[in-house]
């Protein structure tokens, strides 16, 4: 029993996993901001570029 318990402290695996969890957390909150970012700034673009157009007169 003794050495079932040196073992389970010496055993690491289970902190390799939960920093893959965290790592993996913090890159899908990034793409999630990264998202969020591209898309208001395209819809700005967006925006801006409809009301030229719609200033022009085609000749």
């Amino acid at each position: 029993m003794i050495k079932f318990i040196k073992n389970f402290r010496k055993d690491e695996d289970g902190a390799v996993t939960v920093d893959w969890v965290v790592l993996t957390a913090a890159v899908a909150a990034l793409a999630a901001a990264a998202y969020g970012s591209i898309e208001s700034g395209s819809s700005a673009v967006t925006a801006g570029t409809s009301t030229y157009m719609g200033t022009q007169i085609p000749t």
